[in-house]
C-alpha cells in the first residue's frame, strides 16, 4: 500500500503578542522525514508500524514548533506548496492515503483553523477526493467540523500528561491497516461541548477527564462499528471559533449509534464542567506556609507561565516569591538568552549584577535585578530520559535549550537557557551538573505534563497563581471569536 505522510504540528497561543515565523519551526521535507523513524515522536511511530505492516511510505512535509504565538500565513502557504509539489506526483501515480501527524490546534494571521483548512485543500487536489486520510492530534486540539468532515478517522491521544503519542500514532496506523484489510472506509462523527477548561483541569489522571476517557473506552468496547471514540479538552489558548471541549468518533455504524455515543460524553462533560475549571491560590498564601523546611523536595507549579502553552518562560512571579519568603535551596529555569550571553565571557565563581527575566510578556513586573554567582555556563543539548515524555512527542529523543548558565543568589539556583524548554524531562537539569532531588523547592514553568517526570521524586506538588500568559483563570482573558455561549465565561 503506498501512503501519503505529512505532519503538522503547532499548539497556537493567539493572546501571546507577537507571531511564530518559518526560523521557529523545525522542518523536514521529502526523504528527511524518514530519519523520525523508530524515534520517540508520533511521526517515529507511525513510520515503524508502516514497515513493519510492509507499506510503501511517500514523505512529503513535516514541520513542528513548541507552543507559541500566532503563526504566520507565510508558514502555513511555505508547508502548503512544500507538501503538495510532493504529493500531487504521488496522487497521479496512485496512493492508497494519506497519514497526517497534527495537533488540531493551529492558528495563523489569517486562518483560525489551519488544519481545517489545509485538510479542505488536500481533498480538493486532483485524486484526493475519496482517499482514505488517517492520522493522530494531540488531546489539547481545538477540533472543528472542517477537519471532521475532510477526515476518515483521526486518534487523539489519550492521555494527559501526553505519554501516548507515540502509541496513539500506532494506533491509528493500526486502524489504517483495518481499513486496507477489510475494505471499510470509516467517517468521523463530531459534537462540540459550550465548555472550556484550563489545561490545568484536563489531566488524565483525575476528573473530569479520567471519567470521560473511561466512558470513552466503554464505547469503543460496545460498539464494534465505532472504531475511535477521541476525547478531545480544548486549548483554552486560542481564541477561535472551535475552542473549547469537543467528542469525535470515527464510525463505520450508524450514525444514530455514534450520535447517542456523542450525547453520552457530553452529557459527562456538561455534569462535570465545574470539576475542570481548576485554578490555584495565589502564591504568596501558598509559600508562607513552606516554613519550616518540610521534607523532601517540594514541587512549585507556575501555570501562568506554562511552557508547553506558549508562556515565554521568563517569568518572575514564582522567583520573587521564592527570594521574598525566603526559601532556602531553591532552583527554577528561567529562558534569558541575553542573561546567557552576558556571563558567556566570564570565569566561574565570578559575581555580577544583570536583569534576569521578564521580557516576553507584559503581564510580568519586568525582568529582575540580581547579584549571582556564575556556577557554570554549557551546552544545552540533553537526551531525554523519558522516551514517553509530552516533550518526546514534540522533538523525539533528545532536546536543545541552547547555551545555558547556571547562578545563584541567595538560597536560589538559577538555571538560566537560551531556548524555552518545557520542564517534561529531568535530563534538563542533569544535562547541567544539577541533580533535582537534592533541592528543597524546585519551581517549574507548567500546568499538568511536567508530572510524569516530577511525580516520582516529589514528597509533595502545590499549584501557585503568579501573573502570566496562561493562566487557570479564563474569564481574564479577552476572547472575541470563542462562540458563546461557553462555561466558564457565560453561566
Amino acid at each position: 500500500m503506498r501512503v501519503l505522510f505529512a505532519g503538522l504540528f503547532h499548539e497556537t497561543h493567539t493572546f501571546l503578542a507577537g507571531t511564530t515565523g518559518l526560523a521557529d519551526f523545525q522542518v523536514r521535507l521529502g526523504d528527511e522525514l524518514l530519519t523520525s523513524a523508530g524515534d520517540a515522536s508520533p511521526l517515529g511511530g507511525a513510520l515503524e508500524s508502516a514497515r513493519g505492516y510492509g507499506w510503501t511510505v511517500l514523505p512529503t512535509a513535516d514541520f513542528r514548533a513548541s507552543p507559541s504565538a500566532t503563526v504566520t500565513d507565510e508558514v502555513v502557504e511555505i508547508f502548503w506548496h512544500e507538501f503538495r509539489q510532493r504529493a500531487e506526483p504521488e496522487l497521479q501515480r496512485g496512493v492508497d492515503a494519506i497519514y497526517l501527524v497534527l495537533h488540531g490546534a493551529m492558528v495563523s494571521e489569517s486562518l483560525p483553523d489551519v488544519e481545517g483548512e489545509l485538510l479542505a485543500r488536500l481533498r480538493a487536489l486532483p485524486g484526493a477526493a475519496s482517499i482514505p486520510v488517517f492520522g493522530v492530534f494531540d488531546l489539547h486540539a481545538n477540533f472543528s467540523p472542517a477537519m471532521a468532515a475532510h477526515a476518515n478517522c483521526l486518534v487523539a491521544y489519550r492521555e494527559n500528561p501526553h505519554t501516548d503519542g507515540r502509541e496513539s500514532a500506532v494506533r491509528a496506523a493500526g486502524l489504517l491497516q483495518r481499513c486496507f484489510e477489510t475494505g471499510q472506509v470509516p467517517r468521523m462523527v463530531f459534537e462540540p461541548v459550550p465548555v472550556m477548561w484550563p489545561p490545568t483541569g484536563t489531566g488524565t489522571s483525575g476528573e473530569p477527564m479520567r471519567g470521560l476517557e473511561a466512558l470513552a473506552r466503554q464505547i469503543e468496547s460496545a460498539h464494534a462499528g465505532i472504531w475511535a471514540a477521541n476525547v478531545v479538552a480544548g486549548f483554552s489558548f486560542a481564541d477561535t471559533l472551535d475552542t473549547g471541549v469537543s467528542f469525535l468518533i470515527a464510525t463505520t455504524g450508524s450514525d444514530a449509534e455514534a450520535r447517542a455515543a456523542l450525547a453520552e460524553l457530553s452529557s459527562l462533560a456538561l455534569r462535570t464542567k465545574e470539576i475542570g475549571n481548576a485554578t490555584e491560590p495565589p502564591v504568596d498564601e501558598v509559600l508562607a506556609k513552606l516554613l519550616p523546611v518540610p521534607p523532601g523536595l517540594t514541587v512549585l507549579v507556575e501555570p501562568s507561565e506554562n511552557i508547553g502553552g506558549g508562556a515565554p518562560g521568563d517569568g518572575t512571579g514564582l522567583l520573587r516569591a521564592m527570594l521574598r519568603h525566603r526559601l532556602p535551596n531553591c532552583a527554577i529555569a528561567i529562558n534569558d538568552p541575553e542573561a546567557v550571553a552576558r556571563l558567556a565571557a566570564l570565569p566561574l565563581g565570578a559575581r555580577v549584577t544583570l536583569p534576569i527575566g521578564g521580557k516576553g510578556s507584559r503581564l510580568d513586573a519586568g525582568p529582575l535585578s540580581l547579584e549571582v554567582e556564575l556556577l557554570s555556563c554549557r551546552d544545552g543539548h540533553f537526551k531525554l530520559e523519558d522516551k514517553q515524555s509530552h516533550l518526546a512527542s514534540m522533538c523525539g529523543d533528545a532536546f536543545d535549550m541552547g547555551p545555558c548558565a547556571v547562578v545563584r543568589h541567595a538560597g536560589v539556583t538559577i538555571l538560566l537557557t537560551s531556548r524555552r524548554t518545557p520542564p517534561f524531562d529531568l535530563g534538563q537539569w542533569r544535562s547541567q551538573g544539577l541533580e533535582p532531588k537534592s533541592f528543597s523547592f524546585i519551581g517549574v514553568k507548567a500546568a499538568v505534563a511536567h508530572r510524569r517526570a516530577y511525580d516520582s521524586i516529589a514528597a509533595r506538588m502545590l499549584w501557585v497563581d503568579t501573573p502570566g500568559p496562561c493562566t487557570s483563570n479564563l474569564r481574564s482573558l479577552p476572547y472575541q471569536r470563542i462562540r458563546r455561549p461557553v462555561f466558564p465565561l457565560d453561566r
